[in-house]
């Protein structure tokens, strides 16, 4: 494990992981969709991940937290294509993805929503969610009502405007039309900024419960280590990008010394 000298006594107590993604307590992992092994990234002379190794495991929720400037954010653009990285390699599942085209990431099993709830403000709903599938061809119209039944504050609105949709709205949409790519791992950056923690808990929620009931495995990149944490199954603290700690996110919510130096609560 990378970076533990700052809180080494929390790290070894809450039963952290190493390198290879096992769990030192005893529990079994899950098959692992994405695995991150020693990814390293840099803009120009600044290093921005060093020698990040996690998985993203079938069914489950990794939540990547971690203040402001930790590399959160980076990390899900280095696995998605985005960043091209130093050193390391992203795993997508059991393949080698690391140097495969951004094009080429949803049609092997990633959707990557990025932070800012990028709709096209022209279209409708409707049309924002069959941009998300365009890459598939003709979609059956029982995967929009899919997606709708998920969302149905957005089902609501699929013939408006997105520019007319509230924020929280906004963010229910991209999300779902992700999820129009039927990815394996949904990379989730930052889906609570600028939202009412009412919204917050909404959004997290349903995230939660398409999780459980439709075996997807979600990469979760959060300020809101609180919330985060609440829904997770796995928390990865970073610490300038670097892992701090691996570990079940019940753990490390109540791992008072570690929220306390890492994550503000």
């Amino acid at each position: 494990m990378a970076d533990t000298g700052a809180h080494g006594s929390t790290a070894s107590g809450a039963g952290a992981v190493g390198t290879s993604g096992a769990a030192t307590g005893g529990t079994a992992t899950a098959p692992a969709v994405l695995e991150v092994e020693g990814l390293s990234a840099a803009y120009g002379p600044v290093r921005a991940l060093q020698d990040v190794t996690l998985r993203a495991e079938h069914g489950r929720i990794t939540a990547v937290l971690g203040a402001n400037g930790a590399g959160k954010t980076t990390l899900l653009r280095t696995i998605s294509g985005l960043v091209r990285p130093t050193a390391g390699r992203v795993l997508l599942g059991g393949e080698d993805v690391t140097r495969a085209p951004v094009e080429a990431m949803v049609t092997k099993g990633m959707a990557h929503v990025p932070e800012g709830r990028g709709v096209i403000a022209e279209l409708t709903v409707d049309e924002n969610l069959r941009v998300g599938a365009l890459f598939r061809g003709k979609v059956p119209s029982e995967e929009f009502d899919r997606v709708y039944s998920f969302f149905p504050r957005i089902a609501e609105r699929r013939t408006q405007t997105a520019h007319t949709l509230s924020g929280g709205e906004r963010q229910m949409l991209v999300i779902g039309r992700a999820l129009l790519a039927r990815p394996k791992v949904l990379l989730l950056d930052e889906p609570s900024l600028g939202l009412a923690p009412r919204i917050v808990a909404q959004i997290f929620a349903m995230v939660r419960h398409l999780v459980d009931t439709e075996g997807l495995s979600v990469l979760l990149v959060e300020q809101n280590a609180r919330s985060a944490l609440s829904v997770a199954d796995t928390g990865v603290v970073l610490n300038l990008g670097r892992v701090v700690v691996t570990d079940d996110a019940a753990r490390l919510a109540g791992d008072e010394d570690l929220r306390h130096a890492y994550l503000g609560f």
